[in-house]
């Protein structure tokens, strides 16, 4: 196999920014079991439109499943928290943005900074499977479960590792995790861009609905994906988030505004959508 032909190893993503939108970051999580891959086009769009951008890699992930067991939700979060206090300190107003569980940790990250805004891709609040009420018990009975698999996926797979296998212990880490973020919903004062895929087998549409609940006027746009599944990141709508996502951060950014100025959702909400403006 040629160099040309290796494919990419997870790794983490930054990038400085340049031009006139070299002022503004934006904080990019990937989700549960995957790496800064499942982003990186959305993370490359951004940067080629001058973005300055951080996408971290996650502890527990890029590598395999084992490393993933001895992790926990607060290690993913600290992460994530540090790359984007690290690129808040660099800008002049920064963003986050995640998708799935980067999602949910992003939602976080915002009701815990003063985030110009948040964009996030089918994101994690809630699960399908009932039996995560007992995960607490049964990861001590039952050490890992097999992954949840898309019946016909159309978003390539990325190589993040050996994850053939998913740890219980790191589930009930992702139902704290999801707890966390739920519960600091009505903290965020950001605009809120949220795009969902219509065939989504890994999020329930009650991940949604919470958002639609608890968020009020912050929930500014919905955007409805109609021909990609769970990582619609990598898949056939990728350009309509990369650039419903970018005229997003652009129309909160303002005419200079910086991070002290930022006005409340409410109050700044020029985006228009075509799908559904919440």
């Amino acid at each position: 196999m040629t160099e040309s032909s290796t494919p990419p190893r997870p790794a983490a993503f930054s990038y400085p920014g340049h031009g006139p939108n070299a002022r503004t970051g934006v904080a990019i999580c990937h989700g549960f079991t995957g790496s800064p891959l499942s982003v990186m086009p959305w993370a490359e769009d951004l940067a080629a439109q001058g973005f300055a951008v951080s996408v971290p890699l996650l502890p527990g992930h890029g590598t395999d499943w084992r490393q993933l067991a001895r992790s926990n939700w607060r290690q993913w979060y600290g992460t994530f928290e540090a790359a984007y206090r690290d690129l808040d300190a660099r800008t002049d107003r920064c963003f986050v943005a995640g998708l799935s569980m980067g999602g949910a940790i992003a939602l976080l990250t915002a009701s815990r900074h003063p985030v110009a805004g948040v964009s996030v891709v089918n994101p994690g609040l809630s699960f399908y499977d009932r039996r995560v009420r007992v995960i607490g018990v049964l990861k001590y009975f039952q050490r890992t479960t097999i992954p949840i698999q898309e019946d016909q996926p159309t978003a390539p797979a990325t190589d993040d590792g050996d994850y053939s296998r998913t740890p219980l212990a790191a589930v009930h880490e992702l139902k704290r995790l999801f707890g966390a973020a739920v519960r600091g919903l009505h903290r965020i004062n950001a605009p809120v861009q949220v795009f969902k895929s219509r065939a989504d087998a890994v999020v329930p549409p009650t991940s949604l609905s919470m958002l639609q609940d608890r968020l009020g006027p912050q929930l500014v746009e919905v955007v409805d994906l109609h021909h990609s599944g769970h990582v619609a990141t990598l898949d056939v709508d990728a350009p309509e988030i990369f650039i419903r996502s970018s005229q997003f951060f652009l129309s909160q950014s303002g005419s200079g505004m910086t991070k002290d100025q930022v006005l409340p959702a409410s109050a700044a909400n020029t985006t228009h959508p075509t799908s559904e403006t919440i």
